[in-house]
């Protein structure tokens, strides 16, 4: 009979956390990558992983589900069903194709850098007809992209961000770095869950910007920065 293995160590990764689903994803990749669990371990329920760690028990489906299709989890039915890790676990993309955890730090600190700034500036611009017009329609882009098209549409209406800000130096400092995310980004699954989480921080983050609120948008686009982050570091790391 399988139980759920008392974390110890654990119970500081599995600590209250302030962003959703990509955080919830980092958080339990860090606990199956750590050894805090066993392959072949039954993970605590779901009702305990989301008291932990302050999101809704549909936030811990939707995370365990993703990292089940990632190879990460298995889920078993009946009377000693539950979420199990995989007796053997898929190996860290990082580390496969060679990239140190300095080198996706230092293209993750630069785009906070640059593309929070770069939302901070746009809002405080006066911005033109032409402009509003052009971010509202590089959002339906994105938010209307398949999953083959996303991050192409992604990255345009980050593009279209840095240009709002007014800067022109700025765009291919930021295009350069979303090079190196996106290449970052082509290792890990694509989380549909994430997808929809990022279009309401794009509308959020754009909806901002159109208000002239750089606080809010700087904020938003943190956030939103943030999360990726919390995928690429849990992935590979």
């Amino acid at each position: 009979m399988a139980h759920p293995q008392p974390l110890g160590a654990g119970e500081a990764l599995l600590g209250r956390l302030t962003n959703p689903f990509e955080d919830t994803v980092g958080r339990l990749l860090a606990t199956i990558r750590l050894g805090v669990l066993a392959p072949g371990d039954c993970l605590p329920p779901e009702r305990e992983i989301a008291a932990r760690l302050g999101v809704s028990r549909d936030t811990v489906r939707e995370a365990i589900k993703s990292l089940s299709d990632a190879g990460y989890l298995v889920s078993r039915r009946g009377r000693y069903g539950g979420t199990f890790l995989a007796d053997e676990l898929p190996e860290p993309s990082g580390a496969e194709f060679g990239v140190s955890r300095r080198e996706i730090d230092d293209a993750l600190r630069m785009r906070e850098i640059l593309e929070v700034g770069a939302a901070r500036m746009a809002a405080a611009r006066l911005l033109g007809a032409t402009e509003r017009d052009g971010l509202r329609a590089r959002l339906a882009e994105v938010c209307r992209a398949s999953a083959q098209d996303y991050r192409r549409l992604d990255s345009r209406l980050h593009l279209a961000i840095a240009e709002a800000a007014g800067v022109p130096s700025l765009v291919p400092m930021v295009a350069q770095n979303r090079m190196r995310i996106n290449a970052l980004l082509d290792r890990i699954p694509l989380l549909q869950r994430n997808i929809g989480h990022s279009d309401d921080q794009h509308r959020a983050i754009v909806a901002a910007i159109l208000a002239g609120d750089p606080q809010a948008a700087a904020a938003e686009m943190a956030t939103h920065v943030g999360g990726s982050a919390a995928l690429l570091h849990g992935f590979l790391d």
